[in-house]
This record gives C-alpha cells, sequence and structure tokens, in this order.
C-alpha cells in the first residue's frame, strides 16, 4: 500500500530534523578553526574533497551514466546557492558566536516561504506560517541582546541564508531527476569551482583576513571531516525536499539552534542565557506545532 501523504511529510520532517543537526556538527568544527586558515579557504577545500570523494563513490555505485548531468542549469543554480550559503556561513562562523551566526541563518525559511509560490506554485497553509512565526520569533527573542553589537558580519549569516532559501528551492524543483548521492555530487561539483573562484578573488585583493597560505595539517583533517558530515547533512535535507514542500521542510533548519547551542556551551564554554532558553522554547514550540499539523490521519480499513 502507498504510503499516504501524511506519512510521506512526517517522514521527510525527520529527515531534515536529522540533517540540520549534522550540519550544526560540522560548523563546531569549522568554529575551531577559526584564526588558523581563511573561512572562504576552509570552504574551498571542504568542497573540493567533497566533489572527489562524491564523484568517486557515484562512479562506484551508478557508474558512467550518472556523469551525464540532468537539468544542467538547474543543476548550476543548486551549486550556487551551496557556494554562497557555505562562503557566507564560514566566514560569519569564524567572525561571530556560534549561536548567533546560527540564529541569523534562520531567516532562511522566511525567505523560502516566500520565494515558494512564486517559483514552486506551493500554496503555504496558515499552519506552516504560524509555525514559523514562532520559531522566527524564538531567534528574535536569542538575538535581543547581541543583535547591535553584532555588527555588519551579521550580513554574513544572512547571505547564507539566501544561499539555503535558493538550495531549498532548488532542491524541489529537480526532484526525482536523479538518485540523492548524483544529485548531491552534482551540486558539490557545481559548487567547488565557485568556492575556489571567490577564494582566489578575496585573496588577489590583499583583503586581511582572505589570505591563503599552506593550511595546517590539523586544518586538512577537519576541513575533510566537514566535507564528510557535510555532505551527509545534505544528502538528508534533498530526500526530505523530495518527500514535501520547501516551505514545509525549511522550519525544520531551526534545530541547528539548539544543537548550536548545546556545542557551544560544551566546546567554547559559551553558556546560553534565559533569552536562549526562552527563545528555544519558541522554537520547539513551533516545531511540535509543524508536527501535529501534518500528523497522519487514521483511516479505518474497509470491512
Amino acid at each position: 500500500m502507498t504510503a499516504p501523504p501524511q506519512q510521506n511529510v512526517r517522514a521527510a520532517l525527520l529527515l531534515a530534523l536529522a540533517g540540520f543537526a549534522i550540519l550544526s556538527v560540522g560548523d563546531a568544527v569549522v568554529k575551531t578553526m577559526a584564526g588558523q586558515w581563511p573561512g572562504t579557504a576552509v570552504a574551498m577545500l571542504r568542497y573540493c574533497a567533497g566533489a572527489l570523494g562524491l564523484a568517486l563513490l557515484v562512479a562506484l555505485v551508478e557508474g558512467r551514466k550518472a556523469f551525464r548531468i540532468p537539468l544542467p542549469w538547474l543543476q548550476l543554480a543548486r551549486g550556487a546557492g551551496v557556494a554562497l550559503a557555505t562562503i557566507c556561513f564560514f566566514l560569519g562562523v569564524m567572525a561571530i558566536p556560534l549561536a548567533d551566526a546560527t540564529a541569523i541563518q534562520f531567516t532562511s525559511p522566511i525567505i523560502t516561504a516566500m520565494l515558494a509560490p512564486v517559483f514552486l506554485k506551493e500554496r503555504t497553509g496558515v499552519a506552516v506560517w504560524l509555525a514559523m512565526a514562532l520559531a522566527f520569533a524564538g531567534v528574535l527573542v536569542v538575538l535581543r541582546p547581541n543583535l547591535l553589537a553584532l555588527g555588519p558580519a551579521a550580513l554574513y549569516p544572512l547571505g547564507a541564508a539566501a544561499g539555503m532559501a535558493c538550495l531549498v528551492i532548488c532542491n524541489r524543483k529537480a526532484a526525482g531527476a536523479a538518485s540523492p548521492l548524483a544529485m548531491q555530487f552534482y551540486a558539490a561539483l557545481m559548487a567547488a569551482p565557485i568556492i575556489t573562484a571567490a577564494t582566489l578573488l578575496l585573496a588577489a585583493t590583499g583583503l586581511p583576513g582572505f589570505q591563503v597560505g599552506l593550511p595546517p595539517a590539523s586544518v586538512v583533517v577537519k576541513c575533510l571531516l566537514v566535507a564528510c558530515s557535510a555532505t551527509g547533512g545534505h544528502m538528508l535535507i534533498y530526500m526530505a525536499a523530495v518527500r514535501a514542500s520547501a516551505a514545509v521542510v525549511a522550519p525544520m533548519t531551526y534545530v541547528q539552534l539548539l544543537v548550536a547551542g548545546a556545542l557551544s556551551w560544551a566546546i567554547f564554554d559559551t553558556v546560553p542565557d534565559l533569552s536562549t532558553f526562552a527563545g528555544a522554547a519558541l522554537i520547539i514550540g513551533g516545531g511540535l506545532l509543524l508536527w501535529r499539523a501534518h500528523k497522519p490521519k487514521v483511516v479505518p480499513e474497509p470491512e
């Protein structure tokens, strides 16, 4: 028997929940590299390694046919979204606290929900908007004491939010074009040269903080670790977007705030304050509302 649409949505929410949580773990690893190598260079190495690893994996699992890229312009748009999100967020994580950078990026679901009716012709339900409103209110509560102090560095996570919104929209439009593994390879393949070009161009400007030298061995190892974890996280998010609308999947990104807060406390000794706990409560409330709105209805079997 084919799974009802509601069950597909719940499966999508679980996949997205796991995917975004894994991404937060990788973000914490990136934070530990602050001051050791430029954020742009870290993003470049992470995606070049990811593209190479995925190419080998795709060749072993799916063979040569997987290297015929479907919808190339759409794959390029996915890669551009990934490139923008990665560069901006890596720069943001290295410039401001992890939890703050993660929270600012949570404007991504709002951007996604605004773009979905235009590019995907999707109707956004009242429950989804209410869930996003609760979660976004939670983000504002978390940031309230620190927003003005962050200054221009707060723009980096906003750029990351725009990139993630582009990725979610394009994932939905590309649904079914290839296997999840191949789709991750296409995104990395397109993103790697874009990030590399941006890294070299910024290094050529001579601006401090963008000069690329030989990285320490520990940085190389951490970049490879981030490449593996991020690839797994993005694959889960793509699988979620295939099963449900972009506006439904996007709010699950708010779990990153909870994971980032816990990691900041455990690794960087940044203890969340009362506003962080209050904002987290609103975020969890939004997630529970979204879950309940898509709870499968029991349909009695015919006698």
